[in-house]
């Protein structure tokens, strides 16, 4: 089992996916089914067993989203500064003369390409701990990167 860390409005956004796929989701696997049982000799139905398929995939998507919504952590912004980064922080870096900043969020929340970032990602790890003015050392394959943390909010 593994905790995950989401912001309020990710968790109830994940809480509406799941209602929807309990009601309407399974109306309409429930619909196929019955549509594609009509059509004859089940053993040879491909409609049939593609129903059957698709059922197994929701209930194994229901199945994740309510370990995922059990075992979460709910990020708080405290509307305090940080001391040190950690989940729910945003972080100001300097690298190489250029500038980043970046939203430490659970694995279920990244997207570095919009600037958020997951804590368990190398530069998650790196950072987590981390106090203004401490520089963070992420090992890559093309050698080391060092970040100077200039801000956490």
């Amino acid at each position: 089992m593994s905790e995950y860390f989401l912001t309020p409005e990710r968790h109830k956004e994940l809480q509406e996916e799941l209602a929807s796929m309990k009601t309407s989701g399974r109306q309409e696997v429930s619909d196929l089914l019955k549509e594609s049982k009509a059509l004859g000799d089940l053993s040879e139905n491909f409609e049939y067993q593609e129903a059957r398929e698709e059922k197994g995939r929701l209930e194994q998507k229901i199945i994740q989203l309510e370990e995922i919504l059990r075992n979460s952590t709910i990020i708080k912004k405290t509307g305090k500064k940080s001391e040190s980064v950690q989940v729910g922080s945003s972080v100001k870096l300097k690298k190489d003369g250029k500038n980043f900043s970046y939203s430490i969020v659970g694995s279920k929340e990244a997207d570095p390409t919009n600037g958020f970032i997951s804590n368990e990602s190398p530069l998650g790890q790196v950072l987590m701990g981390k106090k203004v003015g401490d520089q963070a050392r992420l090992k890559t394959a093309k050698g080391e990167v060092i970040y100077q943390i200039l801000d956490i909010d």
